[in-house]
């Protein structure tokens, strides 16, 4: 099956089916494609949260309006945006010298300066506006993944981010900005049968 014809076959799923459980091999790939998204610098100034605890899941469906695919769903992947840019620069740079400091100090020095620069020059609401945009485009390939796996998901919006943020005790230097609830449809979720519906080419595209 293509990739195209695999997110012809995707849908926002309302409705999973909770006794079926994602492959361990498939959530691995799913995190993969999250972790190989393209962010800003490759910086990856965004964290998520893998909620499997049903109870903590019970308590995040109220704070997201009721919708059932909180609970349903295998698991929720709740997408943050972050400000701890020190942090996330450090622990980066870090790991790209293997912690070799020397290494960090001189080949890698030049790159480290822009980056700080470019991040830290950033006042908090500004970088988790910019780092909001970083985990929009990992939602993106966790989307896509889960549609080439077969895997249903459905991209979520609609919730409290500061009631969210409390249930899962999240420091101030996190916000959740999006839900990935995954699993597998239940057979009655009607939504699985509504033709797909997306504006034609020329209703979105233009060139110049």
């Amino acid at each position: 099956m293509s990739f195209l014809a695999n997110l012809h076959w995707r849908y926002a799923t309302k409705q999973f089916d909770s006794s079926k459980k994602v492959a361990a091999a498939d959530l691995q790939k799913i995190r993969d494609a999250i972790s190989l998204a393209p962010t800003a610098y490759g910086v990856q100034m965004f964290a998520v949260v893998e909620v499997v605890d049903t109870a903590t899941r019970e308590l995040m469906t109220p704070a997201s309006y009721s919708q059932a695919q909180v609970s349903s769903a295998d698991r929720v992947f709740v997408f943050c945006a972050r400000s701890d840019g020190e942090q996330r620069i450090n622990s980066m740079f870090t790991q790209m010298s293997g912690g070799d400091e020397s290494v960090r100090s001189t080949a890698l020095a030049g790159y480290e300066s822009m980056v700080r620069g470019a991040i830290l020059s950033k006042s908090k609401d500004e970088l988790l506006t910019w780092s909001q945009k970083n985990a929009g485009i990992a939602l993106g390939f966790a989307i896509a993944a889960c549609a080439e796996l077969r895997v249903d998901a459905c991209p979520m919006e609609g919730f409290n981010p500061l009631e969210v943020k409390q249930i899962l005790n999240l420091s101030d230097d996190f916000l959740p900005v999006a839900y990935l609830a995954v699993g597998y449809r239940d057979a009655s979720d009607p939504q699985a049968n509504k033709p797909k519906f997306r504006s034609s080419i020329g209703d979105i595209f233009s060139t110049i």
